[in-house]
């Protein structure tokens, strides 16, 4: 779309990997074809092994357990992880992330401009949008809103660039407030809402202020308001549930790739290097990490304590809102990309070789 730094490279990091392959090894002829097409057309392939794969999040919908992940696998398990099913999913792009609002209603984000639905609980899966079609919404109201000068002009280049790519660009999060209000965010600066379940989409770049269309990397919620985080610092925030955002001032220059938000009313915020620091009105404090490595995700536990993963498949934990972190006696693994609590004594995490159940550290 343009040229960018190196950095721009690592829009993923907050879930391990972005740029990962979405194409099965089938015959060469059919992968150099069109990969971004087929793979929005092929339904994902059911097989056991695909449990031992890549997975980038994992949720809660009641009761089960929903993991997403590579190559548009979903596995949801009823048991608390002792078993677990895979999911009829009709792409098989990569999914980045899953948010479920109740035990039935949740919404998957994926490579390709993906956003998937379920009304199930994770059993079964339903596209409600993609990168062709956002592309499309983007350049008709680009179109619709041009009042002839600079501003109008760049939008309209811009979305009719985004046509011309083809669906490419990724998803990273998603929040729904309910069954019917959400959005999504991902790579370009790309932000999508909806107010009827994902029926229809309708583009918010223009509410947000990111010229250079950084992406968009994680994304927190306390009631109305929400922070975005992405590359190069990007800060937004907004007080009134998306209707207009503000850009902070960050405290680093690094990326984004991860953020929280507390009970406390503050929120929490993970980078490069293990960058991690508290906002509130007061301002930005940066917290005491003892390993400099980047930080992918942030987790909530119930006890009020957060968990941070990080790429070396090393967990951080902070028992004081994120001033202080301590590291995590765990048993070596692959990196793991998120976690959710089985119950006070257990989490279950997605990582880059299926899922992984883990002690809650003492």
């Amino acid at each position: 779309m343009k040229k960018f730094k190196k950095e721009r490279f690592d829009i993923g990091r907050r879930r391990a990997l972005c740029f990962v392959a979405t194409v099965p090894l089938v015959s060469m002829e059919a992968v150099w074809a069109n990969p971004v097409l087929d793979a929005l057309r092929r339904p994902a392939f059911v097989a056991p092994h695909v449990r031992g794969g890549v997975l980038l999040d994992v949720a809660k919908s009641g009761k089960r357990i929903v993991a997403v992940g590579e190559r548009g696998v979903v596995l949801f398990s009823d048991d608390v992880g002792a078993t677990w099913q895979q999911a009829s999913v009709p792409v098989s792009v990569t999914l980045t992330a899953v948010n479920f609002v109740d035990e039935k209603y949740g919404w998957v984000t994926g490579h390709s401009g993906v956003v998937l639905a379920t009304s199930d609980g994770g059993g079964t899966w339903r596209l409600q949008l993609e990168g062709k079609r956002a592309a499309d919404l983007w350049r008709a109201e680009a179109s619709a809103g041009s009042k002839n000068d600079d501003d109008s002009d760049k939008r309209l280049q811009e979305a009719q660039r985004l046509v011309s790519d083809g669906p490419d660009k990724p998803f990273l999060d998603v929040h729904f407030f309910d069954r019917k209000r959400g959005f999504v965010i991902g790579a370009y600066g790309l932000i999508f809402a909806t107010a009827d379940g994902g029926e229809t989409w309708s583009p918010w770049m223009d509410r947000l202020d990111n010229p250079k269309a950084l992406h968009f990397n994680a994304l927190a919620v306390q009631g109305q308001r929400i922070l975005i985080v992405g590359e190069q610092g990007l800060l937004l925030q907004s007080v009134d549930g998306g209707k207009t955002f503000v850009r902070l001032s960050s405290p680093y220059p690094g990326s984004w790739f991860a953020v929280a938000a507390l009970p406390d009313g503050k929120w929490l915020l993970a980078g490069l290097k293990g960058n991690i620091y508290t906002y509130s009105p007061a301002g930005f404090s940066q917290c005491e990490v003892p390993i400099p490595v980047t930080i992918g995700c942030l987790s909530l536990m119930h006890d009020g304590s957060v968990l941070a993963l990080n790429q070396a498949g090393q967990a951080l934990i902070s028992r004081d809102s994120g001033g202080r972190w301590t590291s995590v006696s765990w048993p070596p693994g692959p990196p793991l990309t998120a976690v959710v609590e089985l119950d006070g004594s257990r989490l279950l995490a997605s990582s880059l070789r299926g899922v992984r159940e883990l002690p809650f550290p003492k």
